[in-house]
């Protein structure tokens, strides 16, 4: 029965708007958040006392004004697929569920205006079919909501090219605030820093402004490797060629690939692989750069069926971490960034500590302009202590960590917030948009 606030929402919005149910809440209340042996435990138990399921910027605005007047906390979700417990509500109140804000609103040449609910999946393939594409997306794309990768990611395929979600790759965002009259603010420039990774902490975007780049054919490629010193070598060349374009640079040790079980009839036993996304015509340069590192081809889909059924890039980045899991739930992951001039250094000193208890796993990114060989390395749990020494040792030789196993934002790889908070002052001055996931308020 529905009680308090929860009434008056249902009279204000309608039962079509307000699930009240226990399933829908629970279910609707979680993320991906399990990749984390840490966070599982911390967020298990927590729930939203109701789901807010708006369908236009109008009930937004409705709901904003709902929430001031009773103290309602608002947690936004898009499709859930993060894994800090970005969506998971810390202090009770409404999920608002942006899912059913789905519209593409405007194409043009170089930029696509959308609502927060649309899939990026749906979003890659229609821009294709208009001679553009996305410049990156996650690996999860085919589930994933622009807003919720603006809002919770950073990274992924095409940041090879194209860096974080922060360098360049939003152009403009629609902002609704939390105050008695909520204020609708179009944000640009460098003031969209405030905006991007915030976990719904800032304001609520109703609509973003993506920058497209010109359609390329590409094609995919399993580059496999015996030795993973070599693989490396060939992949940070490869990345650093910028005559030959590419998409994606991604490199597992042995046995991360056997992970993969829709890839088993073209991983390779006992050997490391790198995956790649390479402009068609190119295969000629892989092929020249793979025996050059002591590498051969295992694995080519031709340009002609990108996008189509199993894709690689569906077991690189993060989604190489799902497939881990699936293997044997113990494992979790890092984030990580190896030095370019001793990449080669640390990765030795890592295995050599831990051996198999962590697993490497490197993905090529384009950082304010310099090719940086980043990692999320699989680590087999035990306890936490033991998690954050593998931490501490990483810093120790100069490999930097982002906390994955954290829901706080200043822990995690946002690096500093201060302009973040003081805007969430300023947006939400209640503190209503997501308690809790910035530790200093």
């Amino acid at each position: 029965m529905a009680i308090g606030w929860q009434k008056e929402a249902l009279e204000r919005l309608g039962d079509e708007r307000i699930l009240l149910d226990y399933d829908s809440r629970s279910r609707l209340s979680k993320d991906h958040y399990w990749f984390s042996p840490i966070l599982k435990n911390k967020l298990k138990d927590k729930i939203a006392d109701g789901i807010a399921l708006p369908s236009s910027e109008a009930e937004i605005i409705d709901l904003l004004k709902f929430s001031y007047d009773e103290r309602v906390p608002i947690t936004v979700r898009g499709a859930g697929t993060g894994n800090y417990g970005q969506a998971i509500p810390l202090h009770g109140g409404l999920i608002l569920d942006v899912s059913g804000l789905d519209q593409i609103l405007e194409w043009g040449q170089g930029f696509v205006r959308v609502q927060p609910g649309v899939i990026l999946g749906d979003l890659e393939r229609e821009a294709r079919m208009r001679g553009q594409e996305l410049r990156v997306y996650p690996s999860n794309y085919k589930q994933a909501t622009v807003g919720g990768f603006v809002c919770g990611g950073t990274i992924g395929v095409g940041s090879i090219n194209w860096g974080h979600m922060w360098d360049g790759n939003v152009q403009e965002i629609t902002v609704l605030t939390l105050e008695k009259e909520p204020k609708k603010l179009i944000v640009q420039g460098d003031s969209l820093l405030d905006y991007i990774h915030n976990y719904g902490t800032t304001g609520i975007l109703t609509e973003l402004v993506l920058p497209l780049t010109p359609r390329i054919e590409w094609q995919q490629v399993i580059v496999s490797f015996s030795q993973y010193a070599d693989a490396m070598l060939f992949a940070d060349s490869l990345a650093r060629d910028n005559s030959l374009r590419k998409r994606l640079v991604s490199l597992m040790e042995w046995p991360i690939p056997s992970f993969f079980r829709p890839l088993s009839r073209w991983v390779q036993s006992g050997k490391a692989a790198v995956i790649l996304e390479i402009e068609e015509g190119s295969l000629t340069e892989a092929y020249t750069y793979a025996r050059r590192h002591k590498g051969e081809i295992s694995h080519l889909i031709p340009a002609s069926k990108y996008h189509e059924d199993v894709e690689l890039s569906d077991f690189t980045w993060n989604q190489t971490t799902y497939w881990a899991i699936q293997e044997d739930p113990a494992y979790t992951y890092l984030q990580a960034s190896f030095l370019s001039s001793r990449f080669l250094e640390q990765a030795a000193r890592i295995k050599m500590e831990y051996h198999d208890e962590v697993l490497l796993h490197h993905e090529w990114s384009r950082i304010r302009g310099a090719i940086i060989p980043q990692s999320i390395p699989l680590v087999k749990f035990t306890t936490e202590s033991r998690l954050y020494e593998i931490i501490i040792f990483c810093h120790s030789i100069g490999v930097s960590v982002h906390d994955p196993h954290t829901y706080l934002l200043e822990s995690g790889g946002r690096g500093s917030i201060q302009s973040m908070i003081a805007k969430k002052r300023e947006n939400d001055p209640l503190g209503l948009l997501n308690p809790g996931k910035i530790q200093y308020l």
